[in-house]
């Protein structure tokens, strides 16, 4: 392709609005551009390269036995209102009306139509187990959208669903994918973790996200410095032990704690660690109002409390329904004369605290020499923290390391949890009619995008893996005024084009600098340069990655261009 007749617009400086290299680069180098907030258009050389992720994302889907269809983004209310997602799902579902005032959801994902298609055609085990998938745009309406094509409102994804009839049939599926997806990413060129991880709305119980290790990540990886485990940080594990402290109950006494919020400043005005505290935290748990205890430097791990109480919803209280339920604000609260109305919950490094501090219920009030089984009683006590750097390993080898992860891909067991309520069902080889187990298996193909890109830069530009580059060489002509220069230039270019290389020939009329910048912008692994010494037919031959160049002869192009991309 020649560059003076393609749509590739480059900027010397940075997008206002872009805060992470994958934005400014992918902006800069004109492969996207924005139409309105969290929403692209993908230029030329940015649809080359989805093209060529969503072609490795075929062929391992296909490897793993999937069979590509397509279905509809519009999708009618009904089906999300037989799930219950159609209020449950939250705002980030966009909903529309059409002239006859029908309600549909603008595709956030498809859990919900595939289901009802399968529902609607397979009634028999011996068309089991089925494995289908899609690459299609969704839709979601997110509050903030942010970091280019890592938080938008319309994005292009990957979407798998397997239907089967008994659950060793899904277990052999979850991981004939999962294999599947850590192939995609390996051969992408990316430095992933596969992590186990929470299903959120999705449903389900098993589920692993695939990360990207990069800064810019928005998802904290806990992973053993010794192992191979690794989980989101709302799914590890505690596995740590608490010793009770070596010193007898004394008697509770309460003190006057006046404007003083945090634990620090409790600690700090009571002279003990933040340690010997007990934070109390309201939470609303499908409506029903739970106190949780932590130690004071904890932090409550909302997703183990969700799923303590197999919750559908959850959310810290306000301080209006605070204080009408405990006749106190934040930052007073405690275990002690709590309403019957009121369950008290309790993370497991609470009960070997002793003469540990705690909120009165009375503004401006706490107690000292406050124990667990002696002052207060809970319902329960939990893992319900947040894993720490330099806890225990929860297989036991090494301990935790924190690590920033980009989510790309998430595998899912969903089990019954659609079918059940949409009624899909089989019947089984004696005829019995029962509910289809289902796996869900999903991948941010233009999130993938700019996750290679935050991996794959240097200062000058995109560094592309060649796997997946634009083009696999980037021809330039420093002067096309020269005739000897356009003439070697347009000669290599056909020659080139004939062998079935991808060019892109920069025959553009400008500034060798310009060019220059422009090539190490766009990041193309290997760059021709025709220069002075187009008469001898000598050309520098460059790699972008390594910045390693040499001059040689035009005959010898082909030969080193099928060596580095063999």
């Amino acid at each position: 392709m020649k560059q003076s007749e393609m749509l590739l617009p480059t900027l010397r400086e940075n997008p206002a609005d872009a805060d992470i290299k994958s934005h400014q680069l992918l902006v800069r180098a004109g492969f996207i551009r924005q139409v309105a907030s969290g929403i692209y258009s993908y230029l030329p050389v940015g649809q080359r390269v989805l093209r060529k992720v969503e072609q490795i994302v075929r062929e391992e889907m296909e490897k793993a036995g999937s069979m590509e269809m397509i279905m509809p983004a519009l999708q009618p209310s009904e089906l999300w209102k037989e799930t219950g997602r159609w209020n449950n799902f939250g705002p980030e579902l966009m909903r529309i009306h059409d002239r006859h005032g029908r309600e549909f959801a603008m595709g956030a994902t498809h859990e919900e139509v595939v289901t009802g298609l399968i529902r609607d055609t397979v009634n028999t085990y011996k068309r089991l187990p089925l494995n289908v998938y899609q690459i299609q745009t969704k839709f979601r309406d997110e509050k903030r959208p942010r970091f280019g094509l890592l938080r938008g409102r319309e994005f292009l994804m990957k979407d798998a669903y397997t239907f089967h009839d008994s659950y060793e049939s899904l277990d052999v599926a979850y991981d004939r994918m999962f294999t599947a997806y850590q192939n995609i990413f390996s051969r992408l060129g990316l430095n992933f973790r596969a992590v186990i991880a929470d299903s959120g709305a999705m449903g389900g119980k098993d589920t692993h996200e695939f990360m990207v290790l990069s800064e810019v990540g928005e998802d904290t990886i806990a992973y053993s410095d010794e192992s191979s485990y690794a989980a989101n940080i709302e799914m590890a594990p505690v596995v740590a032990t608490y010793e009770k402290q070596n010193e007898e109950p004394k008697e509770k006494q309460k003190v006057e704690t006046k404007d003083m919020k945090t634990m620090e400043q409790v600690a700090d005005y009571l002279g003990h660690t933040v340690e010997e505290g007990i934070k109390s935290l309201m939470f609303k748990v499908d409506e029903k109002l739970v106190l949780v205890l932590t130690r004071g430097d904890h932090e409550v791990n909302d997703v183990k409390l969700k799923n303590l109480y197999d919750a559908s919803y959850i959310d810290l209280a306000t301080e209006e329904e605070t204080r009408a339920a405990m006749n106190a604000g934040f930052g007073s609260l405690g275990p002690i004369d709590v309403p019957e109305n009121v369950e008290i919950v309790a993370d497991n490094a609470v009960q070997a605290l002793v003469n540990a501090s705690c909120g009165a219920n009375e503004d401006g009030y706490h107690y000292i020499n406050v124990t667990p089984h002696v002052d207060f009683e809970v319902s329960q006590f939990a893992d319900l923290r947040f894993i720490e750097e330099g806890d225990p390993s929860p297989d036991g080898k090494g301990t935790i390391v924190f690590a920033k992860g980009i989510e790309v891909g998430h595998v899912f067991k969903l089990g019954e949890f659609y079918a059940d309520k949409m009624g899909a069902k089989f019947l089984d080889e004696n005829g019995k009619a029962k509910t289809m187990v289902m796996g869900c298996y999903g991948i941010g193909i233009s999130r993938t995008l700019a996750s290679i890109v935050e991996q794959y830069h240097d200062e000058s530009g995109i560094t592309w893996p060649k796997q997946i580059a634009p083009y696999q060489v980037h021809l330039l002509s420093l002067n096309v005024k020269k005739e000897e220069q356009k003439e070697l230039a347009d000669s290599i270019y056909h020659t080139l084009v004939a062998a079935g290389v991808e060019v892109l020939y920069d025959d553009r009329k400008e500034r060798a600098g310009v060019k220059f910048t422009d090539s190490d912008l766009v990041g193309i692994p290997l760059r021709i340069t025709v220069g002075k010494r187009a008469s001898e037919g000598v050309v520098e031959f460059k790699e972008r990655l390594t910045g390693e160049q040499d001059e040689i002869h035009q005959e010898e192009l082909l030969n080193r261009i099928n060596a580095f991309y063999k």
